[in-house]
């Protein structure tokens, strides 16, 4: 009886993931969950799957250690005012800012702009803003980035030094004053989003290893803030290689924007 119950259980909770394009599994990584989030991941990780694998490895033993749940979607069609509600945080972990359903654009606006619930740290692909895939751009997310549109990449990597600039934020606490990435594509984009946005890192495009013509020009910030909106909020460019959680700063500084964006301390 008991198995028959147990297998009518899995059976309904699979069926329910399907449904609303949750990954239920993740759910329950805390028995008293001081707050939620929701992680939004194309599915299999799409062409950053080596680096969402290890992501989510990651993530859950931070849900453990900081008393936290984390449940995974791989679109936006679950996305309306009253799913967000639930969240004290959207991490944007490798989904771009076009595929989104108009409910989805509506009610993530309004979490951003009102501030009501929670906050955001996007990471790497969510400024890829243009048309890509027969989508339009969204302008108002292109606002939300600092008025910027993707421009060029290196498709072959760079190691570069990131400057840390706003050594106060509390996103960058404990990070030196500089430190290395050995693998990212260094996007660039149509202009400098400084003016619209609190820059919180630069990266050196001198230091590029092996140099590349692909640059901003000098200033390109790499992690930023926009203040404009009420919700805690930040970009990090990084997020393309696995290899990034083995770089102690890089995992600081995602550790501290979770914490910092969900509104609670780390433990």
């Amino acid at each position: 009886m008991f198995s028959c119950q147990l297998r009518q259980t899995i059976v309904y909770t699979c069926l329910l993931s399907l449904l609303i394009g949750v990954n239920v599994s993740a759910v329950g990584q805390s028995a008293n969950p001081r707050f939620r989030v929701v992680a939004i991941a194309e599915k299999d990780g799409g062409v950053h799957a080596p680096f969402v694998a290890e992501a989510k490895k990651w993530l859950a033993q931070l849900a453990t250690e900081g008393h936290f749940t984390i449940d995974y979607i791989e679109n936006t069609k679950p996305i309306n005012e009253v799913f967000l509600a639930k969240y004290q945080l959207f991490l944007q972990l490798n989904y771009p800012p076009y595929m989104w359903t108009d409910t989805a654009k509506e009610a993530f606006r309004k979490y951003i702009t009102e501030g009501k619930h929670g906050g955001w740290v996007g990471l790497h692909h969510a400024s890829l803003l243009g048309e890509f895939d027969g989508y339009a751009m969204w302008p108002w997310f292109s606002e939300f980035m600092g008025g910027i549109r993707y421009k060029n990449y290196i498709p072959g990597f760079a190691r570069a030094t990131v400057h840390v600039e706003a050594k106060g934020h509390p996103c960058l606490k404990g990070l030196p004053a500089t430190f290395e990435i050995e693998k990212e594509e260094w996007y660039t984009y149509n202009k400098n989003p400084r003016p619209n946005v609190k820059v919180l890192a630069t990266v050196d495009e001198s230091t590029y290893v092996p140099n590349s013509t692909i640059k901003m020009g000098g200033d390109h910030p790499v992690i930023w803030s926009n203040e404009h909106m009420k919700a805690r909020n930040v970009y990090i460019f990084m997020g393309h290689h696995p290899d990034l959680f083995k770089n102690g700063a890089f995992v600081k500084l995602l550790r501290n924007a979770i914490f910092w964006g969900s509104g609670y301390e780390q433990p």
